[in-house]
C-alpha cells in the first residue's frame, strides 16, 4: 500500500481504511475499489488528508496534484451529521447481517441433524426396512413441507461438514437437489414426496459394494460389473417394504439410465426413462462432480454445471437440465466470485428472481470468519465481475471462505 492525497482520488482507485478501524467509517468493507464521486466526498468528510491505496489493484491512476480550494466563508458544515447518519445506517445493516448469519447457522444445525437422520435410515436396510422406509418418508415430508408455498427457493451452501461424511451426505444432497428441481418443474406435492424418498434411497445398494470399488476411478470389467450390481442390491433391500411406491423403485432402478441410451442397467432412451429418475440422475451427477470421493478432483459448482451442459448434455433430459441450471443460478452456491469493487467472495445463496445478484460472503482478513460480512448484491451498487477458480486464489482466502472444502445444499424445512 502507498499513501495518496484524498484530493487525487477518482473512481477506480483501490483503497484501504484498515488503519482507521472498521467501525469508524461508514463503508461496509475496509478495502474496496472506489466506484463513485459520492464515496470520495464521504472520505473527505471523514477528515482524511491521505489514504492508503494499492496501485496493483487499481484500474486507473490518481488525478494529478492540484492546489487545494479554500473553504467558502460562512458556509454551513453538515458533514458531521451526514456521517453520523451513514454510520447509523451501517449499524442497522450490520444488525440485519447478524440476523441473517444466525439463520444460516440454524440451517447448518438442521443439516447436521438431517444428515444423522439420513445415516440412520440407510443403516436400517434391509433388517428394519419397513421402519427405515417410514423414517425416509417422514424426513422427506418435513423438507417438502418447507418447499411448498415458499415465495423463493433458497439454496444454502454449508461449509461445516467433515471431508469424510460418507453416503448419508451424498444421499441427502441428491434428495434436496432433486426436490429443488422437482419443485421448479412444478411437480405436485405427492410426486415431490416420492421423488424425495427415491433421491434419498437411490444409492441404497452401494451398502453392499466394497468401498475400494466405489472409490476406484478406473474399474476393471469385473469391478464395473460389481459396481453396477448396486442397483439390484438396492431394489432387493426394499423387497420387504410392502407399501413401497413403484416410482420410488423406478428411481433406484433407472437413475443411471442416460437420455442417449448409454446408461445401465437397461440402456433406456429418452422419455422411456421415468421422469423422476431423470431428475435424480441430474442431481446425482452434479453432486458427484462437486463432491467426489477424491476431493482433489472436485469441481466448483459453476464448473460442474458447464460440464453437464456441455460434454455431458447428451446424458440428460435437455429440458430438465436447462431448468436445473436456471434453478441453481448463473453463479451457483459455492462459486468464488470477484465483485466490481475488487472484493473476493463466495456465493452463499441465489435469488430466483435475480440470478446475477446473489448473496455473497466476503473475504476480509480484518474480520473474523465467524463474523464475515454477508452482502446481498440486490441491496448494494455492486455486481459480480466473474467467477474465480479457487486454485488461483491464495490459500488463506479459500480457507476463510470454504474451510472444509465440501459443498452441501440445504433448504428450509428439515429441522
Amino acid at each position: 500500500m502507498q499513501k495518496l492525497s484524498v484530493d487525487r482520488l477518482q473512481p477506480g482507485i483501490y483503497i484501504s481504511l484498515a488503519s482507521l478501524g472498521w467501525m469508524r467509517h461508514p463503508f461496509l468493507l475496509n478495502e474496496f475499489r472506489i466506484s463513485s464521486a459520492k464515496q470520495i466526498q464521504t472520505l473527505r468528510e471523514l477528515g482524511l488528508g491521505t489514504i492508503d491505496w494499492d496501485p496493483a489493484r487499481s484500474s486507473v491512476q490518481p488525478l494529478p496534484e492540484q492546489a487545494a480550494e479554500p473553504p467558502v466563508p460562512g458556509s454551513d458544515d453538515f458533514a458531521a451529521a451526514a456521517l453520523a447518519g451513514m454510520l447509523d445506517e451501517k449499524r442497522a445493516r450490520l444488525e440485519a447481517v447478524r440476523e441473517r448469519r444466525e439463520n444460516l447457522a440454524r440451517r447448518e444445525r438442521q443439516f447436521e441433524q438431517a444428515t444423522i437422520a439420513a445415516g440412520d435410515i440407510l443403516k436400517g436396510f434391509p433388517a428394519r426396512a419397513t421402519e427405515a422406509h417410514a423414517g425416509s418418508k417422514a424426513l422427506v415430508g418435513r423438507i417438502v413441507d418447507g418447499l411448498i408455498g415458499a415465495e423463493s427457493m433458497v439454496i444454502h451452501l454449508v461449509n461445516q461438514k467433515a471431508r469424510e461424511a460418507g453416503m448419508a451426505s451424498h444421499a441427502l444432497n441428491v434428495m434436496v437437489l432433486s426436490l429443488l428441481l422437482g419443485r421448479a418443474a412444478r411437480l405436485p406435492a405427492e410426486d415431490l414426496r416420492l421423488l424425495g424418498v427415491g433421491g434419498l434411497l437411490h444409492d441404497l445398494g452401494k451398502m453392499e459394494i466394497p468401498p475400494r470399488i466405489l472409490r476406484t476411478a478406473n474399474r476393471t470389467p469385473p469391478e464395473e460389473a460389481f459396481y453396477r450390481a448396486h442397483i439390484g442390491y438396492g431394489i432387493k433391500a426394499l423387497a420387504a417394504v410392502r407399501d413401497i411406491a413403484v416410482p420410488v423403485r423406478n428411481i433406484l432402478a433407472c437413475h443411471h439410465e442416460c437420455w442417449d441410451g448409454s446408461g445401465f442397467p437397461n440402456a433406456l432412451t429418452g422419455e422411456k426413462i421415468p421422469r423422476l429418475a431423470r431428475i435424480v440422475a441430474i442431481a446425482n451427477r452434479y453432486d458427484n462432480l462437486c463432491n467426489p470421493f477424491d476431493l482433489h478432483g472436485a469441481k466448483t459448482p459453476a464448473e460442474a454445471l458447464r460440464q453437464m451442459f456441455g460434454t455431458d448434455s447428451r446424458l440428460f433430459d435437455p429440458a430438465l437440465l436447462q431448468l436445473f441450471v436456471k434453478t441453481l443460478g448463473v453463479y451457483p452456491p459455492g462459486t468464488f466470485v470477484r465483485l466490481s469493487n475488487a472484493a473476493v467472495g463466495l456465493v452463499v445463496e441465489t435469488h430466483p428472481d435475480d440470478l446475477l445478484r446473489p448473496l455473497v460472503m466476503l473475504h476480509d482478513p480484518d474480520i473474523p470468519r465467524g463474523e464475515a460480512m454477508l452482502l446481498d448484491l440486490k441491496e448494494v451498487e455492486l455486481k459480480v465481475e466473474g467467477a474465480l477458480s479457487p486454485a488461483k486464489l491464495p490459500m488463506e482466502v479459500v480457507e476463510y471462505l470454504a474451510p472444509r472444502g465440501r459443498l452441501d445444499y440445504y433448504v428450509e424445512g428439515a429441522g
